[in-house]
């Protein structure tokens, strides 16, 4: 990424991903079906769809585990920059609790 090009813009992260031929096929014209620009397309198409998670007790386990050394990695992070990993925490927490409760609508 060039930084001089992109400081000034609101969106300068740039995300990539690997797909066959095929469904690179299909992506793109899923994108000129929609009449929107790429990007928009992507953002839309990942942030607004809805996620089922099938998670049985081993999923579970490995949640608890990771949730456990996440804790444990917080408590040694110097005040000053724990604010910005909270701030970072929330948002994840929020898009968790959001799938979650998703999940469980969907099997009710």
């Amino acid at each position: 990424m060039m930084s001089g090009l992109d400081h000034n813009r609101k969106r300068n992260q740039t995300i990539c991903f690997r797909a066959t031929p095929e469904e690179r096929k299909e992506i793109e014209a899923r994108i000129k079906v929609s009449g929107m620009p790429k990007g928009e397309y992507c953002r839309q198409s990942l942030l607004n769809q809805k996620i089922e998670i099938n998670a049985g007790k081993y999923q579970s386990d490995r949640l608890s585990i990771e949730i456990k050394r996440l804790r444990e990695l917080t408590e040694q992070i110097p005040q000053e920059q724990f604010q910005d990993l909270l701030q970072e925490i929330k948002i994840l927490l929020k898009q968790l609790i959001s799938i979650l409760n998703d999940n469980y609508e969907l099997k009710r």
